[in-house]
Formats: C-alpha cells, structure tokens, sequence
C-alpha cells in the first residue's frame, strides 16, 4: 500500500518536565525529584508519531525566535518530518509546564507562544493540505486556522482526522466537514452529541485500549498490550499520529497498529522522546 501523505497543522512546544512523588494541592509546596526539558505540543507529537510509524508527514506550525526554536525544528527533521511548512514568528516559541507523578500521571499547562500568532493558513499550508491524503488537526492553535484548513481539505477531497484537544465548543457545521474524531473518554463524555454527524469515532481508553464507531454505528473495542507505566504525556499523540499512518489500511488495524504505539508511549519520560519506531512496534505486535 501508498505511504499515505499527512499534513500536520497545529503546535509545537517546549515541555518543562518536572517529576515528584506526588502532584500538589492548591496552595501546597511539593519537593521534586527531576526537570527535564523535552520538545513537545499536540501537533508536533502526532507529527512525529505518525512519521515513525511509517507515514510521510508535512508539519504547519511555528515556532518562536528564542532558545527553544532550533531544537524545535531539529526534533521534527530527527523524525523524518517535512518542516518546510514550519514559520519562525518574532517572539518566543511555545511552552508546555508538565508535573509528573510517580504513577505516572501528569498536570500540564500550555502557553501558545508562536503556536497563538497562526491567525490563518499560508498559501503554502493550502497546497499542502490539499496535496495530502489525511489532514490532522488539533485544537492548540487558534480554531479559526483549523477550521479554514479543514474547509479547504474537505474541498479538495483530503481526508480529515481531528483531534479536539483542548476540548472547545466547535460550530456544527465544522464538525460536520469531520472523517474521523479521536477523543480521550472524558473528551468524549464533554462534547457528547456533536461527535454524531462524524462517521468515524476512536475513543482512547487509556490502558484498556481504544473504542471505535464507524458509519453503521457499531462499536468494537481493541485492548493495548500490559506495559510498565513511566510517564503518561504523549501517548494519546502517539496513539493519534499512529492511527493516521495506518489509517488507509483500516480501522480494525490502524487501530489495533496505534493502541501499542500508544502504550509503548508510556514506557519512557517525555512526549517526543518516548514516541516509538515502527521497527518497535512492529515487534510488540509480533509478541
């Protein structure tokens, strides 16, 4: 089969990684044990997801003029990703402050930075978006962007998966330009009846896997495999940018393909850094 073309627009951030024992109480001081500073941001992460695992894949985002930015960049090109679509805006990049316990979980807080000044698509993020098979989106730069991408990829006949995270009230009429949705369990209880008009819905399970509803409205669920949880931040990108590498050889094994990409996700500190190749998941479906 093609290797499908994926145009990724949305963020891309520095993660401000922090560890401890436990997260803390409103008002309370909390010692922590580690601080690491990991690229990251929702688009960036399923960009380089869904390049590892074996799509190709063309960001549209940006990124600041401070310290952060060429790392940014190098994270995305270290991971096969195309950034000729990534702009560099005056002012700083994106950042993501992220507190990790020692189960695992995470509280994260994003500042848009550069990620906030993409007011719109560039003529060059069209062609891009109307070249590609898939057009994967997000919800951490401004909705207006998104939703004139979308416009245009429903247009020109480009499939679109969208990821509506951080959840946002969205017009019907947008929702209705959707293919396929993918929410986390609360996401999906939040936004509820706007999910109907999308044909298909992939809800993540955490560690019990992924639901999936398609166009007759039947629902099965596909398990991930038992891993040792280290850190939660990215595997719902992973498991999102893995769907969409995967997604034109079918729901039943894009799904089951990104539930391991997913936990295996889980298995490492960081978002981008623990985000594995298709060698290493192919290899835990095996087993």
């Amino acid at each position: 089969m093609r290797t499908p073309l994926i145009a990724v627009l949305g963020s891309i951030n520095m993660d401000l990684v922090t560890t401890t024992d436990r997260r803390p109480d409103p008002g309370e001081t909390v010692l922590g044990n580690g601080f690491t500073m990991v690229p990251g941001g929702k688009g960036a992460n399923q960009a380089i997801a869904a390049s590892r695992a074996g799509g190709h894949v063309l960001f549209l985002g940006a990124i600041g003029t401070d310290v952060f930015a060429p790392r940014l960049r190098a994270v995305l090109t270290e991971s096969g990703v195309d950034t000729t679509g990534l702009r560099t805006l005056d002012g700083p990049s994106g950042i993501a402050s992220i507190v990790v316990d020692g189960t695992g979980e995470n509280s994260i807080i994003v500042v848009g930075g550069a990620n906030a000044g993409m007011t719109d698509p560039t003529p060059a993020d069209l062609d891009a978006i109307a070249a590609a098979d898939i057009l994967l989106c997000q919800l951490e730069v401004p909705v207006p962007t998104v939703a004139a991408a979308i416009g245009h990829a429903r247009a020109h006949d480009t499939t679109v998966m969208l990821n509506p995270s951080p959840v946002q009230r969205l017009a019907p009429d947008l929702w209705a330009q959707v293919d396929i949705a993918v929410v986390n369990h609360d996401e999906a209880a939040h936004l509820g009846d706007a999910l109907g008009p999308v044909p298909h819905l992939v809800v993540t399970l955490g560690g019990d896997g992924a639901r999936y509803r398609g166009p007759d409205r039947a629902e099965t669920t596909v398990a991930g495999p038992p891993v040792e949880v280290v850190d939660t931040t990215g595997a719902g990108d992973t498991f999102t940018g893995a769907l969409a590498a995967r997604w034109p050889e079918g729901p039943a094994e894009a799904l089951r393909f990104a539930c391991v990409a997913g936990s295996l996700a889980t298995t490492a500190l960081g978002a981008s850094a623990s985000i594995p190749w298709r060698t290493e998941i192919d290899a835990a479906l095996s087993r």
